[in-house]
């Protein structure tokens, strides 16, 4: 009996062995299939927020600009950082001028394009002129989300601010140096030009508003791209001009002091739907980076590229983002 009941002992510790044997591998199964279930969720999540990011870069960006050099390139700009971040771009640039491209943004018949922050304030809010150029910017984009649903992101450092050019020759003919001096010689001046410059509050309009009268020999309209080559042929002896036209860099071209303080800063930013920057807020990121490296004197070369040196505005776009290392 003694002997049975020691074998008893035995097989019953032999029994419990076992039992404590499946007991690990039933529990190490489980942590396996747990380990399993969360690798699954963590690779279905991850799944997730890559076609979300995807899906993101296949918005398709409708672009525009104005129809003048410094406005394409920048557009051009805006399109070739996008589509190089993976969104679908489609471009309308060279719009008529200020009041088609503000009126095809809000329409939705484009989503983003370059503005000016003065621009705005003259001509979209008709507001008197303001010196500081923070101040613009802060009245122009409160005043654009309110009423248009429109967002204007940061500016660059580039001031299109509008002058009057003339020739160096012309300027020591007739001793003018300010807008004081032209408009009591304005007389012996054939004025040239530009659309909607005559009618605008920051164009002939708002000069005749502070410094009184120009009573021009004559006034010639022409396209952006004749105004200059009109002052060299002496067909016209003035014309208007802005800061940061690629003719400038030539030291024969002078601007015409401000002296009564007309004009403020124009700076120019991207201007976007709200709606088209809530789809993907990665869009006012990569055009930020691009107005981080825009200056008046940049901006005035790169219109020279153009202008001058009759280089395609999308080439000249393309090169400079790759040089800033904003493209492959």
């Amino acid at each position: 009996m003694f002997i049975l009941f020691i074998g008893r002992e035995l097989i019953m510790e032999g029994f419990c062995e076992i039992g404590v044997a499946k007991s690990d591998i039933l529990g190490r199964r489980l942590n396996v299939k747990k380990r399993l279930v969360v690798m699954l969720l963590v690779l279905a999540f991850a799944l997730l927020t890559l076609i979300s990011a995807c899906a993101d870069s296949s918005l398709k960006i409708k672009i525009g600009s104005k129809n003048f050099t410094e406005s394409l390139i920048l557009g051009e700009m805006y399109a070739l950082a996008l589509e190089d971040s993976g969104f679908e771009v489609e471009r309308n640039l060279n719009l008529a001028g200020t009041f088609a491209a503000h009126e095809a943004l809000k329409n939705g018949d484009i989503d983003l394009y370059p503005e000016y922050t003065a621009t705005s304030l003259f001509n979209i809010m008709g507001v008197e002129p303001q010196i500081d150029s923070q101040e613009i910017f802060e009245i122009v984009s409160a005043y654009y989300e309110e009423e248009f649903d429109l967002i204007w992101l940061a500016p660059s450092q580039v001031n299109r601010s509008p002058a009057i050019v003339m020739s160096r020759k012309v300027l020591d003919e007739y001793g003018i140096s300010t807008l004081t001096d032209l408009q009591k010689h304005a007389d012996k001046i054939d004025f040239a030009s530009v659309p909607e410059f005559e009618e605008r509050k920051d164009g002939l309009a708002g000069m005749i508003e502070v410094y009184g009268e120009f009573n021009f020999k004559s006034i010639k309209l022409l396209d952006y791209g004749e105004i200059y080559r009109a002052v060299l042929s002496d067909e016209v002896q003035g014309t208007v001009g802005f800061g940061t036209d690629g003719e400038l860099t030539n030291p024969e071209w002078v601007l015409l002091e401000d002296d009564q303080f007309l004009w403020p800063p124009y700076l120019v930013a991207p201007v976007i739907r709200h709606e088209a920057l809530d789809q993907d807020l990665k869009i006012g990121e990569i055009l930020d980076k691009i107005s981080t490296q825009l200056d008046t004197e940049t901006m005035r070369a790169l219109n020279a590229e153009v202008d001058l040196n009759q280089r395609d505005y999308a080439d000249v776009a393309e090169e400079f983002l790759k040089e800033k290392g904003l493209i492959q």
